[in-house]
């Protein structure tokens, strides 16, 4: 009787030890796992607010620039405009150059290209006249 209680009893307290031991690590590596989640988490979220703030920069930057330039092309205009006043000999001369200057900066829009009309693809054979056979036909070819 000694031996079949023993034979119940170790595997009973060996269950009960590892549901313990079971509850206690369930318990303690779930709280790691979500803090570990959450940095990277946090992680990515920085990462996508710095590129968000350079892409901003960048966009600030290129309205920047491009203001810059506008004002320097203007800057041009202007003393091309005024050099064609001080500098031009005549007033027949000053009004064909002060023209150019004006037709360059307001440009007529360009005539588009038609496409053709004929939109077949090309072909890789030979077309045939109506009524000959094509060559798929048994006849083609052979002399009568």
């Amino acid at each position: 009787m000694e031996h079949s209680l023993l034979v119940w009893l170790l595997p009973t307290l060996a269950l009960v030890a590892g549901v313990a031991i079971g509850f206690l690590v369930a318990r303690l590596l779930p709280n790691a796992a979500p803090n570990r989640t959450q940095r990277q988490l946090d992680d990515i979220q920085e990462r996508f607010d710095n590129y968000q703030n350079e892409v901003v920069t960048h966009f600030n930057s290129t309205a920047t620039l491009v203001k810059k330039l506008t004002q320097s092309y203007q800057e041009v205009q202007d003393h091309l405009a005024e050099g064609a006043n001080r500098l031009a000999l005549d007033e027949l001369t000053r009004q064909r150059l002060l023209a150019a200057l004006h037709s360059e900066s307001v440009q007529a829009p360009r005539e588009r290209l038609t496409p053709p009309r004929d939109q077949e693809p090309p072909r890789d054979y030979a077309p045939k006249t109506p009524n000959a056979p094509g060559m798929l036909d048994e006849q083609y070819g052979l002399k009568k």
